[in-house]
């Protein structure tokens, strides 16, 4: 099939698709934009999501994903094994492939699909265009991450979309709601405390100088989040501001849990993260931290006006260890710039 002489692809009414993003927690939360506007075109249409196991949980709380596969990687031969087979029983009419590594064209080519849509070669990596037979144009490298996503729906016949929605936003997550956490607790901020990449974090100090003024000045209960790494700078930022209301979930929250705290929050704080995007996809205002990644590529959809980032010349390396000069987009960020920004919210 010559991808450049077909701009769109006719499909059943209720067409078996298969959607392949495995990778990062953010890239996911805005890989799910395209399921209302699929489910709303094609509302027969059977929706199977390829992931890993660390974003599981989260994509099996979308209303409008049928069937999750989930790849074990490291696995070994038996890994492989019964992926294979099982994406090959998918019998999907047409392949998504939103992560544009090797391995998610590989996974594309073994489904099947008549239908495999990629990313341009241009836009792709480790030669995943080769295992798709159509794929989207190519786009500048300052395009909004979503944006990119979204191009996806064109080929599908879906030109046009007049309201972005995740999905997520009328889903119950009470039964989700930790028990740590009273459950009528308002007026509350969520912190993110770090991400995966060492370079995006944000430095202790700073963190202690926004959260003492959050309690102080704006009354707020502060939550803290945040996996197992962070667990330390929590501990330390309870010990030194000693107040009640501030609560540590870090390393102690499940996905679902984590969505449904934040979706009551006022209002998120942190750097460039899964959590940001998932705020996004809830609709949650985020102030996002920007050292060595782009806002124009990756802000959080809604927040863009919320974003702090320092004028230093290096921003965005997307390095994910600083090259020698100790993290100076994050360190210049100050507490007072994002209590700016939170003014209002």
């Amino acid at each position: 099939m010559n991808s450049s002489a077909l701009s769109q692809i006719t499909l059943p009414e209720s067409p078996k698709i298969l959607m392949i993003l495995m990778g990062s927690l953010g890239d996911v939360a805005r890989g799910i934009f395209l399921l209302p506007p699929i489910k709303s075109r094609y509302p027969g249409a059977r929706v199977t999501w390829v992931v890993e196991p660390k974003c599981e949980p989260f994509v099996r709380l979308h209303p409008l994903i049928d069937e999750v596969i989930v790849f074990e990687r490291g696995g070994g031969a038996s890994s492989i094994a019964k992926i294979f087979g099982q994406l090959k029983d998918v019998k999907a009419v047409v392949s998504l492939d939103l992560q544009r590594h090797f391995k998610s064209g590989l996974f594309a080519r073994v489904a099947g699909a008549r239908y495999r849509v990629g990313f341009h070669r241009k836009d792709s990596k480790e030669f995943n265009w080769a295992f798709n037979n159509l794929h989207i144009a190519p786009e500048p490298q300052d395009l909004p991450k979503l944006s990119h996503y979204l191009k996806f729906l064109n080929i599908l016949g879906i030109e046009r979309v007049d309201q972005l929605r995740s999905g997520l936003e009328e889903l119950d997550l009470s039964k989700f709601w930790p028990e740590r956490v009273e459950s009528n607790l308002k007026n509350y901020v969520v912190v993110v405390l770090g991400s995966s990449w060492h370079s995006k974090d944000w430095l202790a100090s700073g963190y202690h100088d926004l959260i003492r003024e959050l309690l102080s000045r704006q009354g707020r209960t502060v939550i803290l989040v945040g996996d197992n790494n962070h667990q330390t700078v929590a501990l330390s930022l309870m010990q030194q501001l000693r107040s009640e209301r501030i609560i540590d979930l870090t390393g102690k929250t499940t996905l679902p849990q984590l969505v449904a705290i934040m979706r009551g929050c006022s209002f998120m704080v942190g750097p460039d993260s899964g959590p940001a995007h998932i705020a996004g996809a809830l609709g949650v205002p985020h102030i996002t931290l920007f050292g060595p990644t782009s806002p124009a590529r990756t802000a959080p959809l809604g927040s863009l006006k919320l974003v702090v980032q320092s004028p230093v010349g290096c921003s965005p390396c997307y390095k994910k260890r600083c090259p020698g000069l100790n993290k100076i987009c994050m360190r210049l960020i100050s507490a007072q710039q994002v209590l700016a920004k939170a003014e209002g919210l």
